[in-house]
């Protein structure tokens, strides 16, 4: 167990009295300081006055819902860790409890305390790096023409590093049979969590994917690496005549949460996985807690394709659904990571998507258009990575 503070004061925001006395008693048993609030009104008015070190929120609470609370949080303190807790059946709220900023998760009920002790330290054990590496951050300016060296040696590896990265992605522009693919990634710093790859399976299947690691740099740069690997892993099994799964999107994934999950790297991805069948023209695919879904334009029409499921590497096992559809001729099938939703106007998701509908149809499901429309290659600062992938039946 790591070394905490005797000190380090942990509030509590549960509307279960009972539960809340449970964790109470057993972290200060082990030495924390717990302060306790039964709704989310309360909750935020105690951390002001308070000031804990890390909260623990309940996501089913009445008033206030879990995810408002958590919204105000990241936004007033965004350096404040929060760990949620939900129901099983809620699961959905923890992903998007995720992706607003929570730290980590746990299910209900907590069987072993120290499960969750093991989550709150693991939480603060990284509040601190941050803060550690802040205050780094401030001190850059004063740093001497020896850490300048050091910055150049540093920036250096991370231009390496992208070179390497970028050479694992596929050749821009090839071509299956009647099918065309293109990608753009633009990544927000050096290296990007975002990774898409086309590949050939038979004569007459090809696969493709694109995934968005969660954060940013070297560490989710990594993560797509292992991706990579684990992907060609699974093809080359399928050359060698041992499984079928690189044929079977809802199995590949699965086997690729599973994977991540158990490599402990603290990071998970969302991902649309797909093969096609040219002879029929039949395109298979899993969506992996993916957002946006995979667009395509086919008759002139834009359209959304369905899919939903987990984010990839977030549990040990975890199942997953496939979708199949026909692709007519002359249609265009675009993926895109969730960095597009930070660049297109809009004040609300549904404003955003409507706005990448109308951009797709007018410039008929164009990379090309959207790279320029958001100068993506201009090597300007993004708030996120921003990769697209294309394909095209050809008419």
């Amino acid at each position: 167990m790591m070394s905490m503070p005797l000190t380090a004061k942990i509030l509590v925001i549960d509307d279960d009295q009972q539960l809340r006395a449970d964790i109470t008693e057993y972290f200060e048993d082990n030495g924390f300081t717990i302060v306790e609030a039964k709704d989310g009104e309360q909750g935020l008015d105690m951390v002001r006055s308070e000031k804990p070190m890390l909260v623990i929120l309940d996501l089913q609470l009445p008033g206030m819902e879990g995810l408002e609370v958590l919204r105000t949080l990241t936004k007033k303190y965004a350096e404040l860790p929060v760990v949620v807790i939900s129901e099983p059946e809620g699961l959905d709220d923890v992903i998007q409890a995720l992706r607003i900023g929570a730290w980590d998760y746990l299910t209900k009920p907590i069987a072993q305390m120290s499960v969750l002790e093991h989550g709150v330290c693991r939480a603060m054990e990284r509040s601190r790096l941050i803060e550690q590496n802040r205050i780094y951050a401030e001190k850059l300016e004063e740093a001497n023409q020896a850490l300048k060296k050091s910055l150049d040696v540093l920036e250096e590896d991370q231009v390496a590093g992208r070179s390497v990265q970028m050479k694992l992605l596929p050749t821009k522009g090839v071509e299956f049979g009647q099918y065309y693919f293109n990608h753009n990634v633009a990544p927000s710093l050096y290296l990007s969590g975002d990774f898409v790859d086309y590949f050939r399976i038979t004569d007459t299947i090809f696969g493709f994917y694109l995934a968005d690691v969660s954060g940013h740099g070297a560490s989710s740069a990594f993560v797509t690496v292992l991706l990579k690997s684990v992907v060609s892993k699974i093809l080359g099994r399928y050359q060698a005549g041992q499984d079928s799964i690189i044929l079977e999107p809802e199995n590949l994934v699965a086997e690729l949460s599973g994977e991540i999950h158990s490599a402990k790297l603290g990071k998970y991805l969302t991902m649309v996985y797909g093969v096609v069948d040219v002879p029929k023209n039949e395109f298979t695919y899993t969506v992996g807690g993916h957002y946006p879904n995979p667009v395509l334009y086919q008759q002139g029409q834009v359209s959304f394709l369905p899919g939903d499921g987990y984010p990839v590497g977030i549990l040990p096992k975890a199942t997953f659904k496939s979708q199949k559809i026909i692709l007519e001729p002359d249609m265009k099938l675009m993926l895109f990571s969730d960095g597009i939703a930070e660049i297109l106007p809009g004040e609300d998701m549904e404003a955003k998507e409507k706005t990448l509908k109308e951009m797709i149809e007018k410039g008929k499901a164009s990379i090309d258009h959207f790279i320029e429309e958001f100068k993506l290659n201009d090597e300007k600062e993004l708030p996120d990575d921003v990769t697209i992938l294309t394909l095209w039946r050809k008419p």
